[in-house]
């Protein structure tokens, strides 16, 4: 995470989901205070002057700072200008090209400094944190690197900058380009600059190539182009995980206490995010991540699957607060790890089968799914039969109550009638009828206990008349057609309570934190996929267009928005929230028959 300013002030290394080696996002609570003792390998403690767990780069007498995208990749360029007309710019990236038959993408920050006009003078202030910004890196220097000893793995810049005015944050005159590579502690071979600029090139290449081969609609083209990169971003390659956000405990209000840590792979999301990308045509993610899933059903004991995971694949992921990190603009507490790990949220088993099904039938795969893969997501199945009339917390992670969640059982119904439709492709007609059988009858169960007589409509839960946006889902998973008046009178109560001018809450009732006071940025997509199946076509189109103005300089979004102010609020970037920007952007575009 870049701010305007060009600092690099949020990160996490090796992993997305592990201590973050830049963390002033979260406000330390001793801003380069306290720097670790000296070691008797010659260990040179960070300065006192620079701010803990940032790496800053400035002009001496700054006056401006213009930020922007390489068109069609994530590399960012921030244009710096000094008082006597100086100008800098910066090349923010993570390189990432095919080298050799497999893909480099080593775990490491690449910085280009380029002088474009007048004499700049720059102050690089690189000083990372550790034990979840508890202290500055202990650091011991060579001619042209410096060494940070972080845990689990230390981080060497390699750069062509003068080292000492690095260690020390000293500007100096910017008379050439300089370049900077913060990677894993090993020898760096080659010439930095010659290399650092190959690699710029070819990463530019690489994410403009994935570009060029989605299949985007024709209006808001670089709206989805910008969600699709970030979602892609989003995935740890290295297993295939999905994570929800790339931040912890930004708050979903201000001061709420409703701070969360988004950067584990959870079910639910990661099927959101596959099935946007699938629709643009990007199977490499899904590939990976159906490769993720298989470990986690073969590890899934009697079928039995959490709500969310590591991105390793490991099940524990205890919840604790990090003391030494007030929290975004000091509204903490700031979490690590999250205690829905261990929830019962049984729409889980459904989402697997869900994810999964496409690789039955999709004949562009690397690799079909096959009788062995299905006979293990049978096992899926038979804890979606099993548990789709039981209580869970819900998609919402309700913490002290539960309740037979209508989202949960009709996604459970969709997994069972997908495997139906699985086990036809494959010729297993026995399992097709049984799987056909069960979903029929999940079906008339949720047709009698969550139909809310009262009020002509589907209720949240079975046996209640309260409303929750996941109402609107039931069109999605193709459990109603958007015609049926039992949709429709749905659809008008979750309007009519959940809708607050153009947003849409998730729920309008207390929770464990009091009242909502922000609305759930996804499901005001799904009003305006509502608004349109419901023929309300124009509505849907101003309600998107409206919503495309709250996004960040980035052109992302977080999980909430202030539906007073207009602020947004949550983690970020929220996969769920660039998924509606993708799905209605799909939706309601013009086609590119318009134009041809």
């Amino acid at each position: 995470m870049i701010d305007s300013e060009a600092g690099l002030v949020w990160a996490c290394a090796p992993r997305v989901d592990g201590d973050p080696l830049f963390c002033s996002l979260l406000s330390p609570r001793s801003e380069g205070g306290e720097s670790a003792a000296p070691s008797a390998g010659g260990s040179e403690p960070a300065p006192a002057a620079l701010p803990r767990g940032e790496w800053r780069m400035s002009l001496e007498n700054q006056v401006s700072v213009e930020q922007t995208y390489l068109r069609n990749t994530p590399i960012l360029i921030t244009r710096l200008t000094d008082a006597d007309g100086g100008v800098a710019e910066i090349f923010d990236f993570c390189p990432r090209f095919e080298r050799e038959g497999r893909m480099y993408r080593p775990v490491a920050f690449a910085r280009i400094v380029r002088p474009i006009s007048g004499a700049p003078r720059l102050r690089v202030a690189l000083n990372p944190a550790t034990n979840w910004g508890e202290r500055d890196a202990a650091t011991t220097r060579g001619t042209n690197h410096i060494r940070y000893l972080l845990k689990p793995q230390p981080m060497r810049l390699t750069t062509d900058a003068p080292v000492g005015q690095i260690l020390e944050g000293r500007a100096f005159r910017l008379e050439e380009a300089k370049h900077f590579f913060l990677g894993p502690d090993e020898p760096f071979t080659g010439n930095v600059g010659h290399t650092l600029s190959t690699m710029l090139h070819l990463t530019t290449e690489d994410w403009r190539d994935w570009v060029r081969g989605l299949a985007i609609p024709l209006e808001w083209q670089r709206v989805v182009i910008r969600a699709a990169i970030t979602l892609k971003l989003c995935q740890h390659e290295e297993t295939g995980a999905i994570v929800a956000a790339l931040t912890t405990s930004i708050p979903e209000a201000a001061n709420s206490g409703r701070n969360w840590d988004y950067r584990y792979c959870w079910i639910r999301d990661a099927y959101y995010t596959v099935q946007a990308l699938n629709r643009l045509g990007a199977l490499d993610v899904l590939e990976s991540y159906l490769g993720y899933l298989r470990n986690i059903v073969d590890d899934a004991k009697g079928g039995l699957i959490q709500p969310l995971y590591a991105v390793s694949g490991e099940k524990r992921i205890e919840e604790w607060e990090a003391p030494a990190l007030a929290g975004y603009r000091g509204m903490g507490p700031v979490r690590v790890g999250n205690a829905a790990y261990y929830q019962v949220q049984h729409d889980a088993y459904g989402q697997i089968i869900l994810s999964n099904v496409q690789a039955f039938f999709d004949e562009r795969l690397f690799r079909k799914a096959t009788v062995e893969d299905f006979q293990a997501l049978e096992r899926v199945g038979e804890r979606a039969w099993e548990t789709h009339d039981q209580p869970d917390a819900g998609l919402w992670e309700y913490r002290t109550r539960s309740a037979v969640h209508t989202y949960s059982s009709v996604m459970n119904w969709a997994g069972c009638d997908r495997l139906a439709n699985a086990a036809a492709v494959l010729g297993l007609d026995d399992r097709a009828a049984l799987w056909r059988e069960r979903a029929q009858k999940i079906r008339e169960r949720i047709e009698k206990d969550a139909w809310f007589a009262e009020g002509e409509r589907f209720g949240a839960s079975f046996g209640g008349g309260e409303t929750d946006a996941s109402l609107l889902q039931l069109v999605d998973m193709r459990f109603l057609a958007p015609d049926d008046p039992r949709f429709v009178r749905t659809f008008e109560a979750v309007e009519r309570e959940l809708r607050r001018g153009e947003h849409m809450l998730r729920y309008a009732a207390e929770d464990d934190f009091g009242l909502p006071e922000t609305a759930f940025n996804f499901c005001t997509f799904w009003l305006i996929e509502a608004l349109h199946l419901a023929g309300r076509s124009d509505e849907a189109r101003a309600l998107y267009e409206r919503t495309l103005e709250r996004l960040t300089p980035a052109g992302l979004l977080s999980e909430d928005t202030d539906f007073e102010t207009g602020e947004l609020w949550g983690n970020y970037p929220q996969t769920y929230s660039l998924v509606g920007l993708i799905n209605c952007a799909m939706m309601l575009s013009k086609p590119w028959s318009a134009i041809r």
